[in-house]
């Protein structure tokens, strides 16, 4: 199991966020593309989603930008991951809806896929992106 780049990217730039809004201050995509060496496009494309997910407030015009729309002890990995690819889900048949699996009707590992998802998502909710943006000792 591997993170998309982008999702890799999000966790990198709330990091960085995380680490630049203690208070109200406001941050723009520019400084936050130069700080973690991610394209500006890419940084904006994450504005976007991150956004939309609710994860960052942003603010246009004179005085505008982003800032994080909770603090940073509550904003989980889970949560980062989320926003960009959507559900964890590690097999298609924790989704719901009908799904593409020729054995799903007798399969008798499917009843355990939830558990084993969600110990994965547990294990994601459980790091904190204060966590992620402290300097380790």
């Amino acid at each position: 199991m591997r993170l998309s780049s982008l999702a890799d990217y999000a966790v990198v730039m709330m990091s960085a966020a995380a680490r630049h809004c203690g208070g109200a201050a406001r941050l723009n995509a520019t400084l936050l593309a130069e700080e973690t060496g991610l394209p500006l496009p890419t940084v904006q494309k994450l504005v976007s989603r991150l956004s939309g997910a609710g994860l960052i407030e942003s603010t246009r015009g004179t005085g505008g930008g982003f800032r994080l729309a909770r603090p940073a002890a509550a904003i989980s990995l889970a949560d980062i991951v989320e926003a960009i690819e959507g559900p964890i889900a590690m097999t298609a048949c924790v989704d719901q809806g009908s799904h593409d699996c020729c054995i799903e009707e007798n399969c008798r590992v499917k009843p355990h896929w939830n558990v084993v998802n969600g110990a994965v998502k547990g294990a994601l909710a459980g790091v904190s992106l204060a966590s992620l943006s402290q300097v380790p000792a």
